[in-house]
C-alpha cells in the first residue's frame, strides 16, 4: 500500500515517535494492530483519525449494508477480525473485497492472500462500523454461548425456569388449603395468617437490625491503606478488565470516560470493555463523535434474547483478557485508587476469596427527598449489613457494579445469569455455595441516585425481582442448599434474600389493618380480630418501622452525613414506594420474568465532580 498509517499520524503531530514506538511494541506482544491499540488506549481521537485518512484520500465509507458471503466469513475468526479491526465480506472480480480500518495493516493483508489465495480489494472504513459488523456477523457462537453457558453447565441454578413442577404444586397446595380454610372458618384462619404475618415482618426487621450491629461493632479486615498503596509496583500490575455495559446512554459518554480515566492505574495494564448492543446506535454514535481520545475497547452484543446486563458481560468475557474483571455502570465514580487496593488485598487474601465488593453510594445525595431516602439505604446497606453479614460468614449479594472478580474463578462459576435480573446477588450466593469467599473492601464507588419516582419504580421492581428468581432458583431443593451452605448460610439466606421482598409485599397488608383499626368502628373490626391480635399486629408494624427508622439514623455516621439524619422518620413512607415496587415485580416474575427494565441515568442535575466525599 502507498499509505503507511503510523508515518502518517506523527507527521499529522496527531502521534508522537515515542508515541509510535509504544504502540509498535505494545502491538507487537498483544496482536492488536496499531490503529486499534491507538484508538483504544488514548493515543488518537477518532475524530482526528478520520481527518488523517482523509486528507489521504481514503474516506471512510458506509459499509453496514455491504453484501456477505458466508463462506468467506467461516475462515475468519471474529477475535482475530475484532483485533485487527478487519474484515473480508466477498470475492468478487477475483479479488476479496476486505473492510479495513488500517489499510496498511501488512498482517491482515498477508493473512487474505494467504487465506483465500486472491489479493485483497480494500474498502476503508471506520473502526466503529467495521466492530459492529464483524459481531453482527462472527458473534453468534460467542452470544449463544453468553446466553446458554450456565444454563448447559449448571442447569440447577439457571433461572430461566421461574417456577419449577414442585415449586408450582407447593404453591397451589397452600393457596388451596389456604381457601378450604376461610370457607371452613374465615375467623379462625384469617387470625393465623395474620399473626404469621405480622411476626414474620418482625422477625425479618430484627435480623436486619442485628445485621447493621454487628456490621457497626467491627471494622473491616480488609482495610488497605494508603501505604500499601503507594507500595504497589505499576510494573507488576496485571491486566485488569473493566466492563462497562451500557444502553442508550448517550448522554453519560464523555462523563463515563472522563471517571475511567482518571483511575490511578497504567492504562497499557487496563482492558476496559464499552459493550454496546447492537440497536444502540445512540451510543455508538456519541463513541464516534468524541473530539477527544478515549480508554475503551468497543464490544458490540449481537441481538439475543434475554436483553439483559448480564449477557453482555458474559459476551464481553469472550474478549476480556484480564487476570481481574469489574463492572462500573455509565454513571459510577469511582475511587482512584480502587484497582490497585484491590491488587493489594487480594495479594494478602487466602486463595478462596475469589471476589472484593466495594461499597456504593451517592454524589446526589442532597438533591431531593428521594435521593436523600435512597443515599440513606444504601449507606446501610454497605457500610452495615454487608459488613455484618462478612462478620457472621454468611453468604454475601454482590452489588450490581463494582465488584471486582479474578477472571479465572469468575468463568469457572460459569459467570451471571442471562436470565436473572440481579445477577450479582444470584452469583454471590452461587460462590458461596462452592466453598469461595468475598470480601468487603474500604473503597467506594459514587453512583447517581435516581431522583424521579417513576424511574425508582422501574428500577426497584427489577431489584426485587431479582430477588425472587435467586429466591426461587437456590430453594429448589432446600436440603441441597442447607448442606451447601451450612445452617448459617441457609437461615441468613432466607432472611436477608427471601425476606426482602416478602416483607415489602405484606408491609401494605399490615398497614391497612392498622389503618382500618384507627378509622373504622372497633366492634366492627373485632368481629374478624379480637385485641390480642390487634394488639399483635400493630406492635409489630409499629416496632417494625421503629426498628428501621433506627437503623437509617444509623446510616448517617460513619459517612457523616449528618443533614440525612432526619429523614430516616420518612422511612415508613419510603417502604410504601418499596412494596409499590415489590407488586410490580411480583406481576412481571409471572408475565415477564426476564425483561430488563431499564433505568435512565443522567437525570441529576447536580456536578458528580464537587459532590463526592
Amino acid at each position: 500500500m502507498s499509505i503507511f498509517i503510523p508515518d502518517i499520524l506523527v507527521r499529522d503531530k496527531f502521534i508522537t515517535t515515542e508515541g509510535r514506538e509504544k504502540i509498535n511494541s505494545f502491538a507487537a506482544s498483544s496482536g492488536m494492530s496499531f490503529i486499534k491499540i491507538a484508538l483504544n488506549f488514548g493515543y488518537i481521537s477518532r475524530k482526528n483519525y478520520e481527518r488523517s485518512m482523509v486528507n489521504e484520500n481514503y474516506p471512510f465509507q458506509q459499509i453496514r449494508e455491504e453484501e456477505f458471503d458466508v463462506e468467506v466469513l467461516k475462515k475468519v475468526d471474529l477475535k482475530f477480525a475484532n483485533d485487527r479491526l478487519a474484515l473480508p465480506l466477498r470475492i468478487q472480480n477475483n479479488k476479496v473485497i476486505t473492510l479495513m480500518a488500517d489499510p496498511s495493516d501488512e498482517l491482515f493483508l498477508d493473512f487474505i492472500r494467504f487465506t483465500y489465495d486472491k489479493e485483497p480489494e480494500v474498502i476503508v472504513a471506520s473502526d466503529l462500523d467495521i466492530t459492529w459488523l464483524s459481531h453482527k456477523l462472527l458473534g453468534d457462537k460467542y452470544v449463544k454461548s453468553a446466553v446458554f453457558e450456565l444454563l448447559n453447565h449448571d442447569a440447577e441454578n439457571s433461572a430461566l425456569v421461574t417456577f419449577t413442577a414442585p415449586q408450582l404444586i407447593a404453591i397451589f397446595v397452600m393457596l388451596t388449603a389456604v381457601v378450604i380454610g376461610l370457607f371452613i372458618n374465615f375467623r379462625i384462619v384469617a387470625i393465623i395468617i395474620n399473626v404469621l404475618l405480622s411476626s414474620f415482618f418482625l422477625v425479618a426487621i430484627v435480623f436486619k437490625l442485628f445485621l447493621a450491629l454487628v456490621g457497626s461493632r467491627f471494622e473491616l479486615f480488609q482495610a488497605v491503606s494508603r501505604e500499601e498503596v503507594r507500595k504497589v509496583d505499576d510494573g507488576n500490575l496485571p491486566i485488569y478488565t473493566i466492563h462497562l455495559p451500557v444502553y442508550k446512554e448517550d448522554k453519560l459518554i464523555k462523563k463515563l470516560i472522563w471517571n475511567i480515566q482518571s483511575l490511578d492505574y497504567p492504562k497499557e495494564r487496563l482492558d476496559v470493555k464499552l459493550l454496546i448492543e447492537e440497536d444502540d446506535d445512540k451510543t455508538l454514535n456519541a463513541v464516534r463523535n468524541l473530539d477527544f481520545p478515549a480508554v475503551f475497547e468497543v464490544v458490540v452484543v449481537p441481538f439475543h434474547m434475554p436483553k439483559t446486563k448480564p449477557k453482555a458481560c458474559n459476551y464481553g468475557l469472550h474478549f476480556s483478557k484480564g487476570k481481574f474483571l469489574t463492572i462500573y455502570d455509565a454513571e459510577d465514580i469511582p475511587d482512584t485508587d480502587q484497582l490497585k487496593k484491590v491488587v493489594a488485598l487480594f495479594q494478602k487474601l487466602p486463595n478462596n476469596y475469589i471476589c472484593i465488593q466495594s461499597a456504593l453510594n451517592y454524589f446526589n445525595r442532597n438533591e431531593n427527598f428521594l435521593t436523600r431516602m435512597f443515599t440513606l439505604e444504601y449507606s446501610y446497606w454497605f457500610d452495615y449489613m454487608l459488613p455484618g453479614l462478612d462478620t457472621l460468614d454468611i453468604p454475601i449479594p454482590l452489588g450490581g457494579t463494582s465488584n471486582h472478580f479474578k477472571m479465572a474463578a469468575l468463568i469457572e462459576l460459569g459467570a451471571w445469569d442471562p436470565f436473572n435480573v440481579t445477577e450479582d446477588a444470584d452469583l454471590g450466593l452461587r460462590a458461596y455455595s462452592k466453598g469461595y469467599k468475598v470480601a468487603i473492601i474500604n473503597s467506594t464507588t459514587y453512583e447517581e441516585a435516581n431522583n424521579d419516582f417513576f424511574n425508582w419504580i422501574r428500577q426497584r421492581s427489577r431489584w426485587i425481582k431479582g430477588y425472587m428468581q435467586t429466591y426461587l432458583v437456590h430453594m429448589r431443593n432446600p436440603v441441597k442448599l442447607w448442606k451447601k451452605v451450612g445452617w448459617k448460610g441457609f437461615l441468613g439466606f432466607n432472611f436477608f434474600i427471601g425476606a426482602t421482598p416478602i416483607t415489602f409485599l405484606v408491609y401494605p397488608l399490615l398497614l391497612a389493618i392498622f389503618l382500618c383499626y384507627v378509622t373504622f368502628d372497633l366492634q366492627t373490626i373485632r368481629l374478624l380480630f379480637p385485641d390480642w391480635v390487634l394488639f399483635m399486629s400493630i406492635f409489630n408494624l409499629m416496632v417494625g418501622n421503629i426498628l428501621m427508622i433506627y437503623v437509617n439514623m444509623m446510616a448517617v455516621f460513619k459517612r457523616r452525613f449528618y443533614e440525612l439524619i432526619l429523614f430516616a422518620i420518612a422511612n415508613p413512607i419510603y417502604w410504601i414506594m418499596h412494596s409499590i415496587a415489590a407488586y410490580k415485580g411480583l406481576y412481571q416474575l409471572i408475565v415477564k420474568p426476564f425483561y430488563w427494565e431499564k433505568t435512565n441515568h443522567g437525570l441529576s442535575k447536580v456536578n458528580s465532580s464537587t459532590n463526592v466525599v
